[in-house]
């Protein structure tokens, strides 16, 4: 009996017979042009590309990369590190735990895309291409060039994360089931697993700070992006950028490293998020983050009901306008027929209670429907709800809610003496009126992180997460799924409550037409549900990335117009066909979507 031996072979070197790229370069021709481009278009940046300030960015200095340069520089030294990477320069393999060709493939994509729309962009404001400089040509043709040589690598099937920092008891022996079965793959198809020697605990910790940090600075340039251009320029960059770096295994690993340090992330995140509005000069950015907060934690909410319960929800936005307007009555506002005006503690109380009576009692009598049928009486709900506030006006009704005019001049909040309303001075730096509601909601919103954990982790998560698998199955095991059910509807209610009545003191007015179904604008139920299947269902950084997204990337697209909606459907379409699963997905989820995919390759290589 003769012994077949196998030469180790790294992630990167095709197997004989593996299919090539999309074009006939051999892969060593296309591994270089991929590197050398990536290189030329960092020096291309430094070069003018058009010869008058009329276009945004000033593009016209040579030396000094401005504007949407700046996204083509970042985009072009990433090709340049995984080109680098994937010839095995010492140093750089840390960078590429699963391999470097697919993710060149995606980082000269993005270095190609940002560079001819910004080329186009030229073209068309400034009226044709005898507008650029030599500057903007070059870094059109090397753009190209990388292009054309990272198709020219072999195609490798990406293997689904093998981590979930949020699954907990069974779903982490399934990850070392996962684990184990990726081993005896690797042995089967002759390749020998690279190890990787796990970092001392403050070398982890100190990764987690530095990606904390990243992505500070990353949301807070995408926020402040000045003008339109550059911000479709930064989508592209950060969309392609995140997919490559995703494709070399490096997010998994950061993700195991947050897994082992929870409490750590957790609290380096929230710490991370309190720095944003020190970045901020004025307000008019910060405006925007306490809404994305906002909405991000209605969404979380949310996700209590469809992602762990299961239950599709499509009247939730009714909710938030129930905490909002029982805050709103309570809260001194003289459009209240009320004359109370309760401490910002005791409106508190009075939005979430309401949020949750009414919960329960909508559903009471609807939870023991399913599927459809539920969401077509959530729907309704929401309907009815809207519409009962804009008759609520001493003509149709009793005179509560004022009517389509809603209750208005709310006053500002002031906790212990210190007003929301006005700026104050901390550590030298100036704190505007929605920078002290920001650090009020992020409070909040840890709160709802807070209920979110401790409550998919209990007995009634697990009582949940069983309905929403196969509620008959569930039923069979003893579970109360009516009671189960009706708690998950009661907590998410109640947390959409809490996050409307901080919306009521922030907004100044609470009307009937701020919470339709579904509108141009954020938050709205049909938002909030796509926040929730965006974002990951079942998740806690799913939902918040995902509202951080919906509600940031329509603010921006305004300057499209009618065309502001289409764009926007695109891309959820596209989304949705390539990462179904949504960005921060559940493992169980994600298998749902992969396992299939999976199977013949293992099946054949087992078979081999």
């Amino acid at each position: 009996m003769t012994t077949q031996t196998t030469t180790p072979k790294t992630p990167d070197t095709p197997a004989p017979g593996s299919p090539t790229g999309l074009i006939g370069i051999p892969a060593p021709l296309g591994r270089a042009l991929a590197t050398g481009g990536g290189a030329l278009t960092v020096l291309s940046t430094f070069l003018a590309w058009t010869w008058t300030d009329a276009f945004p960015g000033d593009l016209t200095v040579y030396g000094y990369p401005g504007g949407l340069q700046v996204l083509v520089l970042i985009a072009g030294a990433l090709t340049t590190l995984l080109g680098l990477a994937s010839y095995g320069v010492k140093g750089l393999r840390w960078l590429v735990p699963a391999g470097a060709d697919a993710a060149l493939k995606f980082a000269a994509l993005g270095a190609f895309a940002t560079t001819w729309y910004t080329v186009i962009a030229i073209s068309v404001q400034l009226g044709g291409v005898v507008n650029l400089e030599p500057g903007g040509y070059l870094a059109a043709a090397v753009t190209l060039i990388a292009l054309l040589g990272a198709l020219a690598l072999p195609f490798e099937r990406p293997e689904p994360d093998p981590f979930d920092p949020d699954d907990t008891g069974w779903d982490k022996a399934r990850h070392r089931a996962a684990q184990n079965w990726a081993t005896v793959k690797a042995a089967l198809a002759g390749t020998t697993p690279r190890p990787r020697k796990p970092l001392p605990t403050w070398a982890e910790i100190l990764v987690i700070v530095a990606v904390l940090a990243l992505a500070l600075t990353v949301f807070t340039y995408g926020i402040g992006t000045e003008y339109d251009e550059l911000f479709v320029g930064f989508l592209i960059t950060a969309g392609l950028g995140f997919t490559a770096l995703h494709r070399t295994g490096l997010i998994t690993h950061i993700s195991e490293l947050t897994a082992r340090h929870q409490n750590t992330t957790v609290f380096g995140a929230f710490l991370a998020a309190a720095l944003f509005p020190f970045t901020q000069t004025d307000d008019q950015y910060a405006t925007i983050g306490v809404y994305i907060l906002i909405f991000a934690t209605v969404a979380l909410g949310l996700n209590i009901v469809v992602g762990l319960a299961g239950l599709l929800d499509l009247g939730y936005v009714a909710f938030l306008g129930v905490g909002a307007y029982a805050a709103s009555l309570v809260s001194g506002s003289p459009s209240s027929p009320f004359d109370v005006h309760f401490p910002f503690w005791a409106a508190v109380l009075v939005g979430a209670a309401a949020s949750l009576v009414f919960g329960v009692l909508i559903g009471a009598p609807t939870l023991r429907l399913r599927g459809d049928y539920l969401a077509i009486v959530t729907l309704g709900f929401g309907e009815i709800f809207r519409i009962t506030a804009n008759n609520l006006d001493g003509t149709s009704g009793p005179d509560v809610t004022n009517g389509s005019n809603g209750i208005a001049g709310i006053p500002d909040l002031k906790i212990l003496g210190f007003d929301f309303g006005t700026p104050h001075d901390i550590a030298g730096f100036t704190i505007g009126r929605f920078a002290n509601y920001f650090f009020l909601m992020l409070l909040i919103t840890a709160v709802v992180v807070l209920v979110f954990r401790r409550s998919g982790d209990s007995r009634i998560g697990r009582a949940w997460v069983a309905i929403r698998e196969d509620e008959t199955a569930a039923l069979a095991m003893g579970i109360n799924g009516f009671r189960v059910k009706l708690i998950a509807f009661a907590v998410g209610a109640s947390l959409a409550g809490l996050a409307g009545t901080v919306q009521a003191h922030v907004t100044y007015t609470v009307t009937p037409e701020q919470y339709l179904f579904a509108g141009t604008t954020p938050p709205n139920s049909a938002f909030l549900l796509a926040a929730v299947v965006l974002g990951g269902m079942g998740t806690i950084g799913g939902p918040l990335l995902g509202a951080a997204l919906l509600f940031l990337i329509p603010n921006k697209l305004q300057f499209l117009g009618d065309y502001q909606l289409f764009a926007f459907g695109v891309a959820l379409v596209l989304l949705m066909r390539f990462r179904p699963e949504g960005l921060i997905p559940n493992r169980r989820r994600q298998l749902e979507f992969h396992e299939e995919a999976d199977a013949p390759a293992a099946l054949g290589k087992t078979g081999a």
